[in-house]
């Protein structure tokens, strides 16, 4: 349905991607895929696109019921999370750089990269970051079971979920190039992902 001038919305009165004039992307994977350094280098190239590191912001805004000390990570608060951003993701041109992908409406994005790591690139990378043995273990394990992959698949449409491989600097920055690509030829919804 369409309301006054302002395009058409959803059935709980909620914009839709046709109304942006520029794509929103969901850059997820496992931690330690590279979702914030791709999400910074897409940035870099989309003038007028912002990127939005969501850990930062859960933080930042409190937007979490506290820190769970088994698991050695913030207890984010889904509802507050899509509350905080709803305005802005209706406006188009984000980039969200965020580890959980399937408690955002669908509505939100255009395209969704699933960044894939081999595991023992992975587990150096995370080792590197300081990570206890559990955390670590529970990342390798994760990525190994595809946990954010099936998560993906069962919350988004297969066109537009795209799962890339980020082992290396010259995969990130093809992958930065690809998606630079597919933002700039974006035609509105339906553009598939690359």
């Amino acid at each position: 349905r369409v309301q006054a001038g302002l395009g058409r919305l959803d059935g709980d009165g909620a914009m839709t991607s046709e109304m942006r004039t520029r794509p929103n992307v969901l850059i997820t994977g496992t931690p330690g895929t590279g979702k914030s350094t791709t999400a910074h280098q897409l940035g870099a190239r989309m003038p007028g696109f912002t990127v939005i590191e969501l850990g930062e912001l859960i933080k930042a805004k409190q937007l979490h019921d506290g820190w769970d000390q088994e698991h050695e990570a913030y207890l984010y608060d889904e509802d507050r999370i899509c509350d905080e951003l709803e305005d802005v993701m209706a406006g188009g041109g984000v980039i969200l750089d965020f580890h959980g992908a399937d408690f955002f409406p669908e509505r939100w994005f255009d395209l969704v990269i699933v960044l894939r790591t081999d595991n023992s690139v992975l587990y150096d990378r995370l080792a590197a970051r300081g990570y206890s043995q559990q955390k670590l273990q529970e990342n390798v394990e994760a990525e190994i079971m595809q946990v954010v992959m099936d998560e993906v698949a069962g919350a988004y449409r297969e066109e537009i979920v795209a799962q890339w491989h980020s082992n290396s600097l010259p995969e990130l920055e093809a992958n930065v190039e690809r998606a630079a690509q597919w933002a700039l030829a974006w035609q509105g919804p339906g553009t598939a992902a690359p």
